[in-house]
């Protein structure tokens, strides 16, 4: 999987590990929200998992903020509701050991 904002100033392509590191951090900031908002969990939780998501975006995809947020953004849209939190349901354990954030 590649992202990147197509015909932007600074557009960075991602690949490879990259690539799966933006999936996770889209994986779990959209799951983190998606279960607050319904009262699944507590807004203290939700907050944690944003923080991984921030954690695994500095740790482990290289570029500036905006091209990671951009890369991020693409990530977003090319996954609709149900396929990011079936990725949260397959993924989210693999993601905490590939992409450690302590």
């Amino acid at each position: 999987m590649a992202g990147a904002l197509p015909g932007s100033a600074g557009q960075k392509i991602y690949s490879g590990e990259e690539a799966a590191a933006l999936r996770c951090a889209n994986a779990l900031a959209f799951t983190a929200v998606a279960l607050e908002s319904t009262g699944r969990i507590s807004q203290l939780e939700k907050d944690v998992m944003l923080d991984i998501t921030a954690r695994i975006l500095v740790e482990h995809v290289s570029g500036n903020w905006q091209q990671k947020k951009a890369a991020l953004r693409v990530v977003r849209d090319r996954r609709d509701g149900v396929q990011t939190l079936d990725d949260f349901r397959r993924f989210a354990t693999q993601c905490l050991v590939q992409f450690p954030t302590n």
